[in-house]
């Protein structure tokens, strides 16, 4: 046979192994528990950090207060109501873990964009995503929500309107306990938090 065809198969043979190896791999992860029994899946935040206070109006002129949320853990997001990337994505991973729970439990979407960020434009937001009565937009003036921002550790970029990404979840006794930048965040990463936050963990 000639040389180069013989070359040529040897070469698509390691190929089609490789290819063989990486899937099995991946279906490998796929099969991973989300993170080891007890153990967090998203990043443990420093001890003893309360979540800031806060006493505003969601989109639907109700007063959110975080005081009035103790008792069970609280999902904490930072959106803006014209984005089309980030947040709609950070909404939905909300949404998965909700559904992944198998209950709802006391999710907030943060507002980082208060010049333009309305109650009209809230709820028109909450619409689009299917998060009605789900989760709560919180809005206010720039002294407001800035103060919570620092409270979280978001930065707002408002000239650009880019933003922290980044989920938190507060433990039921208004303590910031993990967070989730949002490339490694997931539905179930999230909601296994969750419960173990509810569990007492």
């Amino acid at each position: 046979m000639n040389p180069r065809i013989v070359i040529a198969l040897v070469i698509v043979a390691a190929a089609a192994f490789g290819a063989v190896a990486l899937a099995a791999t991946d279906a490998a992860r796929e099969g991973e528990p989300v993170a080891d029994g007890d153990r967090f899946a998203g990043a443990t935040m420093p001890p003893d950090v309360p979540a800031p206070r806060i006493d505003l109006s969601d989109q639907d002129g109700q007063t959110v207060r975080m005081a009035d949320l103790r008792g069970e853990p609280v999902i904490v997001t930072f959106l803006y109501t014209s984005c089309e990337d980030t947040c709609p994505t950070q909404a939905q991973q909300v949404k998965g873990a909700l559904n992944e729970l198998g209950r709802d439990v006391p999710a907030l979407a943060i507002s980082v964009d208060p010049d333009n960020d309305t109650a009209q434009s809230a709820r028109g937001f909450l619409a689009d995503q299917r998060m009605t009565g789900r989760m709560r937009f919180v809005l206010g003036d720039r002294g407001e929500l800035e103060r919570i921002w620092r409270g979280f550790g978001v930065q707002p970029q408002l000239d650009d309107l880019d933003h922290t990404a980044r989920i938190v979840i507060v433990d039921g006794r208004g303590v910031q306990r993990v967070g989730f930048p949002l490339g490694e965040v997931t539905p179930e990463r999230l909601a296994h938090d969750v419960r173990l936050l509810a569990a007492g963990r």
